[in-house]
């Protein structure tokens, strides 16, 4: 099993006492932030800033959100493939590529990063491209996002642009996310792509609800959560993570069910519970998230 990515924590990149730290939190990944984060002003200055940061963290893999290939209404004239040139080398883990509304942005994206591996000696396709999805055009097409047959192995949903785009507050129920939500896990299994990520939780006064959200969130099948603040990680972490009582039933779960198989059965009980092949399955898929995370 693949390493697990729960938690993907942002920095902005215009602000290097956060960038020096923000490899040290915990998260399973960082996102240096030159998208949304940094003033349009600022965006060209920060490039170096954000090259140099990815190349000092070591403590875990480092992503890059640069800005659109494509046009949007701050930008007529797109900046984001300057962003790839300025940021790609050896060691980043990948691109955060906002603004992904159809199968030929990622092919876009594919081709620039594929001259860029060349030119800087890196193995084809070694750096992840990690979509947002957070439109309504984008959410109506992402299985054709999904099955691209780009690099791209999972999807990222984006709340924030996504109510801005259908015209609703984005709400701390998030009642009005829940289908876009949905169809991006459809949509990721659908195509074989890895649980998408969720959007982050833009209240940190509220840790209540960022753990409701995120719960929220496993249930509808993401594998992790976007974060903007440190504080965010550790219980990020933990809803994303098996918990000791749930990987102790799933050891259980397993090893009856091996016994049931040697005697011949294809279903059995526990503890009051139905077992059978779907059961086990689930079962096995949490032990082998607790192994991938040394649990």
């Amino acid at each position: 099993m693949p390493s697990p990515l729960r938690t993907l924590l942002f920095a902005p990149g215009n602000r290097p006492r956060m960038l020096q730290k923000v490899g040290q939190c915990g998260a399973d990944a960082v996102i240096l932030d030159l998208e949304d984060a940094v003033p349009i002003s600022e965006k060209e200055a920060t490039r170096q800033a954000v090259r140099e940061a990815a190349g000092a963290i070591d403590a875990c893999p480092v992503y890059v959100r640069v800005n659109p290939l494509v046009a949007t209404a701050e930008f007529s004239q797109p900046i984001g493939e300057a962003d790839l040139a300025a940021v790609v080398r050896p060691g980043l883990a990948g691109i955060i590529l906002p603004k992904v509304e159809s199968p030929d942005d990622l092919r876009r994206a594919d081709a620039l990063l594929q001259e860029l591996e060349t030119q800087h000696g890196l193995a084809s396709g070694s750096v992840d491209v990690i979509p947002i999805i957070e439109t309504a055009l984008a959410v109506q097409r992402a299985y054709d996002i999904a099955a691209a047959g780009t690099r791209v192995k999972r999807l990222a949903f984006g709340a924030g642009d996504f109510t801005r785009d259908i015209g609703v507050p984005w709400s701390r129920r998030e009642t009005e996310s829940q289908y876009a939500r949905s169809a991006l896990v459809i949509a990721s299994r659908a195509a074989g792509l890895e649980p998408p990520l969720d959007t982050v939780w833009v209240d940190l006064r509220d840790q209540r609800g960022l753990t409701r959200s995120a719960r929220t969130a496993k249930q509808l099948g993401f594998q992790g959560k976007m974060a903007i603040h440190p504080s965010q990680v550790e219980p990020l972490n933990t809803v994303f993570s098996p918990s000791a009582a749930e990987i102790a039933f799933a050891t259980r779960v397993v090893d009856a069910f091996t016994q049931a198989e040697a005697d011949g059965l294809a279903s059995i009980q526990l503890d009051g519970q139905f077992i059978d092949y779907p059961i086990v399955e689930s079962a096995q898929r949490v032990l082998a998230m607790a192994k991938a995370l040394n649990r």
